[in-house]
């Protein structure tokens, strides 16, 4: 199978999904539909995330954002309708009546809505939300140390990262221990990707990001680089990387397109 983890990292969460079925053995296009039932997830979560209510952008992938073009009610609207189709497609595809392979759907769909629900992302934005929320008397809450800001970027960013990774490997028939080995790298690739998202919102450029650059530090959000310094932050994005390497290679899978993903999270440069 070709793909590619190029352009920003549009496609990262469906192809992580597409190489752990693979990685297992697995037929990678019995979790073609789970790769693409994530990706509505995570445009949904890009189109509300821009919303003047959440960061208020206006640049995403090098385009407008959707609320600039069609106002805030179809943006809500569109976001709305991408999750509950990501749902409904995981449930009817693939269409296969097998036993085996309808268990493995109904697992997928339930990792899924951890990742994204409000124990996942949605809860992990609302974290990043109430950091640089006042209070009634416009207080601003203490900032977040280092192990509150993994926290929150485990759930923001990380949860849906893992669950792409785990509903390929369940997708592909994974074993126990290597869906839980995967599973493990992709939390350390989770944070890897929030960690140089962070330090390109400050190095990067709008224009070879594809959304505004220096928002993050405009608000006031807690992130690596303003926590560690740039160059601590990248050494950590590196230690991710050994970690999860290290959890691959005790189920064999070190050798499998997943570290290349992960190489390219950390040597990209959008």
């Amino acid at each position: 199978m070709r793909y590619s983890v190029s352009a920003g990292g549009k496609r990262l969460r469906p192809i992580l999904c597409l190489a752990s079925a693979e990685a297992v053995g697995g037929d990678w296009r019995q979790a073609m539909p789970a790769a693409c039932a994530i990706e509505f997830i995570h445009t949904y979560s890009l189109i509300h995330d821009d919303l003047p209510a959440m960061d208020n952008d206006t640049l995403r992938r090098g385009q407008p954002t959707l609320h600039v073009i069609a106002g805030e009610a179809l943006a809500i609207l569109a976001g709305d309708g991408l999750l509950t189709e990501a749902f409904a497609l995981m449930a009817r595809e693939p269409s296969d009546s097998h036993a085996s392979l309808a268990a493995r759907k109904v697992r997928v769909i339930g990792i899924v809505a951890a990742g994204a629900g409000a124990a996942g992302m949605v809860g992990g934005q609302a974290i990043d939300l109430a950091c640089v929320t006042p209070d009634d008397a416009g207080a601003m809450p203490p900032p977040l140390d280092g192990d509150a800001l993994r926290a929150m970027h485990a759930r923001k960013t990380g949860a849906l990262i893992r669950a792409s990774a785990s509903a390929g490997a369940v997708m592909g028939g994974g074993s126990d221990a290597q869906i839980d080995a995967i599973d493990r790298a992709a939390a350390e690739f989770g944070l890897a990707f929030q960690i140089i998202d962070d330090v390109l919102d400050i190095e990067g450029a709008s224009a070879d990001l594809g959304k505004t650059a220096g928002k993050d530090a405009a608000a006031g959000k807690p992130t690596y680089p303003a926590l560690y310094g740039l160059e601590a932050s990248r050494r950590m994005a590196d230690e991710c990387l050994v970690r999860a390497a290290t959890a691959l290679s005790a189920v064999r899978l070190a050798d499998s397109r997943l570290l290349q993903i992960g190489r390219w999270i950390v040597e990209r440069s959008n």
